[in-house]
């Protein structure tokens, strides 16, 4: 079986390559995740850690070369999300489950805590908006505090009034993806990189998988997808956490309902580091009051002591299918908009000098909401949702999943595949 060997995949794919155009071989699985982000990857281990044959199918030549590794590396509390949400108790149960993997692994990772500043009368009530909901999530230790009691604690910063969460902190994403990956391999889970599902098929009630190499696909260089699969992949279990093209898979699973895929849509944040901090001015996350579609251009320091700013909100389209499964998108920083950062960013640190911010990198956030609609929440599908057994789809898994990825992996196994 094909699902205990990603070298078996690797050397169908080749072998399929050479048959006759329209012929492609067909393996049975037992479980397949679709994307080696840092959700595919706790799914995995989860799964594996279960006595399950796991396989995980990743396009790019590594793990977490998407939204996992492109984000503020911040573990948040569970503050700004709807009580009874799954963005609500998948963070406040991610938080926990993070803190308490890392620190037995000795994953480096800090709670340093955040303020989350109003800087104008009009946001007051917001914070206190925003401290009701994280109390109804059931996030401890939230307090107000006024201006003056803030600017204390954090001398570089002006604000009228702060809500301090000491639960939030920061996290080094890629020690932790390798780490869910090793455990993961240390129960049986195979990887296959550079590996691309372009779609599939329903016969009866079975998915099968369409394969081929991401080299291949890439070759088209059209946008177009080949006519045919190198490989069928038929799996008792299928988990499609592609990331940003989730939704797009899901709609070229043939016999799928189609009415049950969500809408994507694609929010680039760009983010900029602080030049020549030798001392950071912050020692805590500092976060102005939400933005439509994000949560402002707020402070983030790594474990290092950079000190980076963002993201912003730029919504894109126009971004083809082959482009999103491949993870062509354009995450290039220009240094002309440090002008929009300048002044959002003084709101609540005043002292920033000119010329200081320099480009860093940016990100794409999986929407399934459009500009200026509310938020939507993460989007966990299963058998009762589009009748199909075993697949799984995961949609719209932005922030807070990196902190939320223990949680859903724990959700998606016990409710769906146990």
């Amino acid at each position: 079986m094909l699902a205990r060997s990603a070298v078996g995949v690797r050397g169908a794919l080749k072998t399929a390559a050479k048959l006759a155009r329209g012929f492609a071989s067909v393996e049975q699985a037992d479980c397949v995740v679709i994307g080696a982000g840092v959700v595919g990857l706790a799914v995995a281990r989860r799964l594996a850690q279960g006595g399950r044959d796991v396989l995980v199918l990743e396009s790019a030549p590594t793990f977490g070369t998407g939204t996992s590794s492109r984000n503020s590396e911040v573990v948040h509390a569970g503050i700004y999300y709807p009580p009874d949400s799954l963005k609500a108790a998948f963070c406040v149960r991610g938080r926990e489950l993070l803190y308490e993997y890392c620190s037995e692994r000795e994953i480096p990772h800090g709670q340093i805590g955040k303020l989350i500043v109003a800087t104008g009368p009009s946001e007051v009530p917001k914070l206190s908006n925003l401290m009701d909901r994280g109390a109804r999530n059931g996030v401890d230790g939230l307090r107000m505090m006024d201006g003056a009691e803030a600017m204390r604690m954090e001398p570089e910063l002006q604000c009228l009034k702060a809500l301090f969460s000491p639960v939030s902190g920061i996290v080094d994403t890629h020690s932790l993806m390798l780490s869910l990956v090793g455990e993961a391999e240390n129960h049986g889970a195979m990887f296959s990189y550079n590996t691309t599902v372009v779609g599939g098929h329903l016969e009866g009630i079975s998915m099968h998988l369409h394969v081929c190499e991401t080299k291949n696909l890439d070759e088209h260089g059209n946008g177009q997808f080949p006519l045919q699969p190198e490989l069928e992949l038929v799996p008792k279990v299928v988990v499609n956490s592609a990331g940003l093209s989730a939704p797009l898979l899901a709609k070229r699973f043939d016999g799928l309902n189609g009415q049950v895929i969500p809408p994507s849509y694609f929010a680039r944040g760009h983010y900029f580091t602080l030049a020549n901090t030798k001392n950071p001015p912050f020692q805590h996350l500092i976060y102005p009051i939400p933005e439509d579609g994000g949560l402002g251009v707020h402070v983030t320091l790594d474990l290092n002591g950079q000190v980076k700013f963002g993201p912003d909100v730029e919504w894109i389209n126009g971004v083809d299918d082959v482009s999103s499964f491949l993870n062509r998108f354009d995450y290039s920083v220009s240094a002309s908009h440090a002008e929009r950062f300048y002044p959002a960013i003084r709101k609540y640190y005043p002292n920033l000098k000119n010329g200081s911010l320099e480009p860093g990198y940016s990100g794409i956030r999986p929407k399934l909401s459009a500009p200026q609609q509310p938020t939507s929440d993460f989007v966990v599908q299963g058998e009762e949702t589009h009748g199909v057994p075993g697949l799984v789809n995961l949609f719209g898994i932005e922030s807070p999943g990196l902190t939320s990825s223990m949680a859903i992996a724990e959700h998606v196994v016990a409710k769906f595949l146990t």
